[in-house]
């Protein structure tokens, strides 16, 4: 006959909430040595004040927006929303700050852009801060501080949100163990101090107030993150209020919780309902405070969202043990009610009441543990459809590789007859009636249905164009076999050792990316491809110079010519013809004859020379995930004890830059190289990681931006240069040479950008990938003869290599975010993505750039082979992004699916978009070609 509360939210816990969010705050930071001694009154707080500690533990992908998203809804984000954190959308999913707002709250905010993005008109007061400009320390913090006096004074809100961006800064420049950590470690504790210090004077008899402080993520080894490394994921969770037990002073290892886990606490904290797609459960301790029935209420409340929630992503929902155990946890419940409606106050009901408890926390960690691995719902339709048009294309070339690589060098795709065919308009109008039956009998809401018909009808015929274009190539290669062959001996062409390799290489790199081990340490996989290739290269230059003159005397005579033809080059201006005297002639022969013997034994000391380079680099950056926390020489050097050493090798670094490209630029650009990467060395001097000799520490560091644009002018000036000249020889004159000269140009422009946004401990990467590609120029790829593909594929290889040299890995945390920021002195976002993705593929960027330089320049090669290098070149990327898009569809309920594949699944894409850009500037600078067949 008593009124059941039971349709009402339950009331408030606490009055006013304060959330400080310290952007990459790792739990090292305030459980370990430095926050002992950097914040001495957290650490008081958290020993002996009245608080409650925890690790929150933060799925991957470990950058902002997602992580924003985890706190305020409960949900984990999908990894599409890594791509999504440039420039966050509207939140449209349940929240704790919609339903703040709804249930009358009034909220203020003050730190990170992101939140003012997601939330959109929630706040009452707000002042977001850019989160993306990370070369400044100071001013984004103070923009948050500088309302704090003011806020805290005054009575009208409920909910007040400061995001510090300081610390996250602070890592992406300089890492963890940076001398600035300490500082803005103490900068924060004090803040700490100064509102929990508030909360505490205006607390009122009825309710308490809040403090939460926690982290978004953490942070890397390296400063960086958004992978799933320890250092990353792992954040504190500290709980402050008057409202808790006093702590007695011994810390145990704090409980570990999931990020998750905080939405649905606050909700409850603030009196609101929980958010509808949270699989968060309760931090009870936080709530412990409250009699028995108001804590089992509390549970109940939130297995039952849990519950709702299971039931509409799973249909065999009545199966799972999660709900099983909730359905008994509710019927002891409804029994424990009973007692203690009749009064019964004894142990009993106690006991009975801590059974129940335990009972739901057992069927909460169930049911979240369910929904976790249920969160991903794939739009299966979506993907198969770009699934399909992937592998059309990557038949498409590879049907194209007897022709592309022909003489003429012709890839056309034969379109033009199937879009006359009836086979093309049955198949348009079969895929046309699967999209309108998927589409319409689709349950979820699927991204290729809500497209507009125009665009859905555009991809079933661009489908059924390239399936007939397929079927028209088959249908050619077959006439083709059927008849005749003119020439036996030139079609039945043995295959060498390096063709072997390039096949073997190219197919195990695409097997090992099935399993996740092999993609974790890619880098593996690539140097031992590297130094087999050198090996098989020593090989080669052995046969040509020895076992040859004794086997085939023809051959050898040729082989003997091609090293000839590099001592002539360089000396034909010493060789004095007209000599009167025979002395001077037998001089002339002596001092050549010297030189091509000495060249013999360069070229037979070039593959050893590239594998010590090979292991040096390697022993640069530790990448990867098993071995990255190993010391290593970048770690040496970029310790704040070395920097005069690390000061010397840039120094050399940039002097052997300047030597390694100058040779094949004009005066003009030449100057402007050496002025630019003296720039480059004031730029790295003026923010601190260099000093000048005269310099003897203590002098304030500045953001570079003078310096750093004082070096981008000389970067235009440079390939504005090569871009006239080659202009000029494709508009006015067909001049190969003044081409060359542009390409080069172009080319070392590039490089003074590279040498501009790499790290200075990383400019012996680029140093080196200038050396092997001058070595493998003169002495190896011109003396052997290789034809355009093998080069393109030596290139490809190499650049891959040089991909993971940098300190690269398949994991988001290795992105080195700071270069977007080199010379800019608020956040642009074109600017920033493109000098983010210069830096992050500047391996492979460079090594396709020197590929078409090394093609076009070479007079001697036919005019097809810069057609046969773009061809190859587009060819090696697709096969492995293509066979990658079908395992990772297979594998799309794999343990590591969001941690290991997707990563590499992005890091695929961009490469895709940057080898496009590259094949279009190939394509552009084959016009020669193009005209010499029309003719």
């Amino acid at each position: 006959g008593m009124v059941s509360n039971w349709t009402k939210i339950p009331p408030p816990l606490f009055k006013k909430v304060v959330i400080v969010l310290i952007d990459a705050l790792r739990d090292d930071f305030v459980f370990g040595s430095k926050g002992k001694q950097f914040m001495p009154y957290t650490t008081q707080v958290v020993e002996k004040g009245t608080s409650y500690s925890f690790i929150a533990e933060a799925k991957p992908p470990t950058v902002t927006m997602p992580r924003i998203k985890a706190l305020m809804t409960g949900s984990i984000p999908g990894f599409i929303d890594v791509v999504v954190n440039l420039n966050s959308p509207a939140l449209l999913d349940d929240n704790l700050i919609w339903q703040a707002k709804t249930a009358g709250k009034r909220i203020i905010f003050y730190g990170d852009d992101t939140w003012v993005k997601l939330f959109p008109k929630q706040f009452v007061e707000y002042d977001g801060t850019t989160s993306f400009f990370v070369s400044d320390f100071t001013e984004v913090d103070d923009n948050v501080t500088r309302h704090l006096d003011r806020v805290l004074k005054r009575e009208d809100w409920d909910l007040l949100i400061l995001h510090y961006l300081g610390l996250d800064h602070i890592g992406h420049m300089t890492g963890p163990n940076s001398p600035l950590v300490g500082p803005k470690l103490r900068e924060m504790d004090n803040i700490l101090k100064k509102i929990h210090i508030s909360l505490l004077s205006k607390e009122e008899a009825s309710l308490p107030n809040l403090l939460v402080v926690c982290g978004d993520h953490g942070m890397s080894e390296t400063g960086s993150h958004g992978g799933s490394s320890e250092g990353e994921v792992h954040t504190p969770l500290l709980f402050i209020s008057s409202a808790f037990e006093k702590r007695n002073g011994l810390l145990a290892q704090p409980e570990r919780v999931q990020q998750t886990d905080l939405a649905s606490t606050l909700a409850i904290g603030l009196g609101l309902p929980i958010s509808r797609n949270s699989v968060g459960n309760l931090i009870l301790p936080v709530l412990g405070g409250k009699t028995m029935r108001e804590q089992l209420r509390f549970v109940h409340l939130n297995g039952f969202q849990l519950s709702r929630l299971l039931q509409e992503s799973m249909p065999a929902y009545e199966k799972d043990p999660g709900y099983e155990h909730f359905k008994i946890a509710e019927k002891s419940h409804g029994n424990w009610i009973k007692l203690y409606l009749e009064g019964n106050n004894s142990e009993i009901l106690l006991n009975l009441g801590k059974k129940v408890l335990k009972q739901y926390l057992e069927a909460l960690k169930t049911l979240s543990s369910s929904l976790s691995k249920q969160v991903a719902q794939y739009d299966m339709y979506s993907m198969m459809v770009g699934t399909v048009i992937i592998m059309e294309v990557l038949l498409l070339l590879l049907l194209s590789v007897p022709k592309a690589l022909s003489k003429r060098a012709e890839f056309e795709v034969p379109l033009s007859p199937p879009l006359f065919s009836l086979l093309f308009y049955l198949m348009c109008l079969m895929l046309c009636a699967v999209h309108v039956i998927v589409c319409t009998s689709a349950e979820s809401l699927c991204y290729f249905c809500s497209m507009s018909w125009l665009t859905a009808v555009g991809v079933m015929m661009l489908i059924s164009a390239l399936m007939c274009g397929i079927l028209s190539a088959v249908a050619k290669i077959f006439e083709n076999s059927r008849l005749p062959l003119k020439d036996t001996t030139v079609s039945s062409s043995s295959w060498s050792e390096i063709d072997v390799l390039i096949l073997a290489g190219t197919i195990g790199h695409v097997l090992s990316l099935g399993a996740s081990s092999f993609i974790e340490e890619e880098h593996q996989t690539w140097y031992f491809l590297v130094n087999t290739l050198c090996l098989v290269l020593c090989q080669e230059l052995c046969r040509n110079y020895f076992l040859l003159k004794e086997c085939d005397p023809q051959h050898s005579s040729s082989a003997k010519q091609n090293f000839d033809s590099i001592g002539e080059s360089s000396e034909c201006k010493n060789i004095d013809i007209p000599a009167a005297s025979n002395s001077k002639l037998g001089k002339a022969t002596s001092s050549s004859e010297f030189i091509k013997g000495s060249n013999k034994w360069i070229s037979l000391a070039t593959p050893w020379i590239i594998l010590i380079c090979c292991r040096l680099l390697r022993s640069l950056n530790q990448t990867g995930v098993q071995w990255a926390h190993r010391p290593d020489f970048g770690h040496w050097l970029t310790s704040s004890e070395h920097k005069s050493e690390l000061s010397f090798l840039a120094a050399v670094s940039l002097l052997l830059i300047f030597f390694l490209v100058q040779r094949r630029c004009s005066l003009v650009s030449k100057m402007a190289m050496a002025l630019g990467l003296l720039g480059v060395y004031s730029y790295r001097a003026a923010i601190g990681n260099v000093i000048f000799p005269w310099q003897h520490g203590g002098k304030d560091t500045s953001k570079g931006i003078t310096e750093a644009r004082f070096v981008y002018v000389f970067v235009l000036g440079i390939v504005f240069t090569g871009t006239k000249d080659l202009l000029k020889s494709q508009v006015i004159s067909a001049d190969s040479s003044m081409k060359s000269t542009g390409l080069w140009e172009v080319y070392s422009g590039l490089v003074l950008l590279a040498a501009l946004l790499f790290r200075p401990h990383n400019l012996p990467v680029l140093v080196f990938c200038l050396l092997i590609q001058t070595l493998m120029t003169k002495y190896i790829w011109r003396p052997l003869k290789f034809d355009a593909a093998q080069i393109t594929i030596m290139h490809y290889w190499f650049g891959q290599a040089f991909f993971y040299f940098q300190g690269n890995s398949n994991g988001i945390a290795t992105v080195d975010v700071s270069a977007g920021f080199v010379g800019l002195d608020s956040y642009v976002e074109i600017p920033a993505i493109f000098l983010t993705a210069f830096a992050t593929y500047a391996g492979p960027f460079l090594w396709a750039i020197h590929l078409l330089c090394y093609l076009s320049s070479e007079v001697s090669r036919n005019s097809a082979a810069v057609g046969h290098g773009c061809f190859c070149y587009a060819l090696m990327r697709s096969i492995p992004v293509a066979i990658y898009v079908v395992l990772v569809t297979g594998l799309r309920y794999h343990l590591f699916i969001w941690s290991v594949f997707s990563p590499k699944l992005l890091y695929e894409g961009v490469h895709v978009f940057i080898t496009a850009a590259v094949c279009l500037f190939f394509t552009a600078m084959d016009q020669n070609h193009s005209y010499k067949v029309q003719e």
